[in-house]
């Protein structure tokens, strides 16, 4: 007998969450799930990131189950092959699990092929959250040609298997498009920001900030190195501080970059920032937040500097999607991803730091979390409705 009345159940996938890895797609389920999980039923499969022995556990009205060992996400800075291929084989634990429709995001690629076979077998659809599209030139740049290529294959075929792609940004919507056509339905749902937080956070003591700042993974593509050269340019006048907040496989080499720079001193490491309100704070003490990243799916931390009031510098590069953010804001400065350009957008960026902060612009209303959840649990009832009417849920395998 068909129930369709209960609460739709809905089975979240992905080999990283929060609070155990701070990432974008990390902090974009949290803060989805933490406020929806009272009109959905959530399972969010992962793998064993907590140190309790028992494979499942409940956080925020969340259930987490592990499917598979923990396995470290990146091996010489890269992305690990094994933790890919182990997480997408633990994927077929799915088979016996009840849901109505699984989402995952799109990162290993591998285990969208898994998912994709799951859900044929138990006659539910997949829909993949795509944060960025990383394509041929890019995979070969990052893994050489051999690999690259193949790499860019498993990324191309992974693109038709979902019933529906959500993207978190129009240019990830437009350059999926470019490849799928009309094959695949892809929706906008943006990444958001907590508004009301934002706004009730006073900014860091001075000897706590920094008078510019970094927030994000430490990672090349990030173009940390850029920021650091272009500090040491900008030391002719008062000196400036920056403090970089994350953690990733290229801290060490950025440690020993800003040493051999010269500015070793002047910069602040931190990976100990785990509270939101610690990283606003910052944010607002700040008086410049750059993102020299040449690839930015959408840009969140940006964002969030911008609802902090402060002014931000981010590349122009045509992959870093955060540019069209800072297009939108009178406190966004561009620059082409080089470090002379870089240093010209901060000294401009200062030098207009006199200008007063003005309460967030309105156009920030539209990326508050309280109407991006809306429209994510719309986007998996609708496309669980379209795959048909929704019967008693089979009891998990043992």
């Amino acid at each position: 007998m068909v129930n369709s009345k209960r609460p739709i159940s809905i089975a979240v996938v992905s080999d990283a969450v929060y609070p155990f890895h701070r990432g974008g797609k990390e902090t974009r389920y949290h803060e989805l799930l933490t406020r929806l999980h009272s009109v959905a039923d959530f399972t969010v499969y992962t793998m064993h990131w907590w140190p309790e022995q028992e494979r499942t556990r409940r956080t925020e009205g969340v259930e987490y189950r592990a499917i598979c060992p923990l396995f470290p996400l990146y091996r010489h800075g890269r992305r690990s092959m094994l933790e890919a291929i182990a997480f997408s084989l633990a994927c077929l634990r799915l088979i016996g699990r009840r849901f109505d429709v699984v989402e995952t995001d799109h990162i290993p690629h591998l285990h969208l092929f898994t998912l994709r076979l799951v859900t044929k077998l138990r006659r539910r659809p997949l829909v993949v959250t795509w944060h960025e599209v990383w394509g041929r030139e890019y995979w070969i740049n990052y893994l050489g040609r051999v690999a690259g290529v193949v790499a860019w294959w498993v990324e191309r075929r992974a693109m038709g298997l979902p019933d529906e792609i959500l993207a978190v940004s129009a240019g990830t919507a437009d350059r999926l498009r470019s490849f799928l056509g009309d094959s695949v339905p892809v929706r906008i749902i943006q990444n958001a920001i907590d508004l009301d937080l934002i706004a009730s956070v006073a900014p860091a003591v001075p000897d706590e900030a920094g008078e510019l700042l970094f927030v994000g993974r430490l990672l090349e593509h990030k173009g940390v190195h850029l920021l650091i050269d272009s500090l040491a340019k900008l030391q002719s006048g008062r000196p400036l501080r920056l403090i970089v907040v994350g953690t990733g496989p290229e801290r060490a080499n950025l440690e020993q970059h800003a040493l051999k720079a010269g500015v070793g001193a002047l910069i602040r490491f931190r990976s100990d920032v785990s509270d939101a309100k610690d990283v606003y704070a910052l944010m607002k003490a700040a008086e410049v937040f750059v993102c020299p990243s040449v690839r930015e799916g959408f840009g969140i931390a940006l964002l969030e500097a911008l609802a902090c009031g402060t002014a931000v510098v981010t590349t122009s590069h045509p992959d870093n999607y955060g540019r069209v953010l800072a297009t939108r804001s009178d406190r966004g400065y561009l620059a082409e991803p080089t470090v002379d350009a870089i240093t010209t957008a901060i000294q401009q960026a200062l030098k207009d730091r006199s200008r007063p902060r003005k309460a967030p612009e309105g156009w920030l209303r539209e990326f508050d979390w309280s109407v991006v959840s809306e429209e994510y649990l719309e986007a998996l009832r609708a496309v669980t409705s379209r795959a048909g009417p929704r019967g008693p849920i089979e009891a998990d395998a043992t």
